[in-house]
């Protein structure tokens, strides 16, 4: 699926979903997914408005890795498209588009 990088102001970014994602890779009951991020696994917590139309992901480490990638999006710039795969049981792998 195709997810976008999305500012919440300064110093946070993370991954915009889309509604239609959501319905189609993430089960109701999840609350909690795992993104692989190159060599490195963490568990990102899913806010109850990822379900009621604010399917957004933020979390200080993906956020740390999204810039360390120039993968930010800044304010008044284009969202960066990404590529997030499924993986496993709640589990993704985030990479570029090629």
């Amino acid at each position: 699926m195709v997810v976008k990088t999305h500012s919440k102001g300064r110093g946070v970014t993370g991954l915009l979903v889309g509604v239609a994602n959501v319905r189609r890779y993430f089960p109701r009951h999840v609350e909690v997914i795992e993104l692989q991020l190159d060599h490195l696994q963490i568990q990102c917590g899913l806010d109850p408005d990822f379900w009621r139309g604010q399917p957004e992901i933020h979390d200080p480490r993906l956020c740390a890795w999204l810039e360390s990638k120039n993968f930010h999006s800044q304010p008044g710039r284009t969202p960066v498209p990404l590529a997030l795969i499924p993986a496993g049981k709640n589990t993704f792998k985030l990479q570029p588009i090629s």
